[in-house]
């Protein structure tokens, strides 16, 4: 049997806590909200602002154009089922289609740059057959 009380959180793990929770509204709130947080910091204590600036930089929250959790929902959305049969059915055979359309592109821009390698290739080992004046 175990007397020893359950243990507590340390400090860390509660301002680690905090702070995970702090970023996700953030998060949920856009870029717009991230900026206005890194400016206040500036302004309030600027080490801090230095910190969120350096940490937009790094998770690449500065540079995105859609908060991250819009990314997930709008590629679960995107599986869902309209409740129009006909409709979800057209959607799927398009959706098909213009991924095999895209798939015979990608194909035919590498027959593409195979070709042109290929020329080039040519070329060079054309014009290295050739002699060369050479010079004393």
């Amino acid at each position: 049997m175990n007397t020893y009380p359950a243990a507590r959180p340390s400090v860390m793990d509660r301002i680690g806590s905090a702070l995970i929770a702090v970023r996700d509204w953030l998060d949920e709130r856009g870029k717009g909200a991230w900026i206005i947080a890194m400016i206040a910091a500036f302004v309030i204590v600027w080490p801090v602002g230095l910190a969120i600036l350096g940490y937009m930089i790094w998770s690449k929250r500065m540079f995105s154009c859609r908060p991250r959790t819009d990314r997930r929902s709008r590629n679960a959305d995107r599986f869902q089922s309209s409740g129009n049969s006909a409709f979800d059915a057209y959607r799927s055979e398009t959706l098909k289609r213009l991924e095999d359309e895209h798939n015979e592109f990608v194909d035919f821009l590498q027959k593409l740059r195979e070709a042109k390698d290929k020329a080039e290739f040519d070329q060079f080992m054309q014009n290295r057959k050739e002699p060369r004046d050479v010079q004393a």
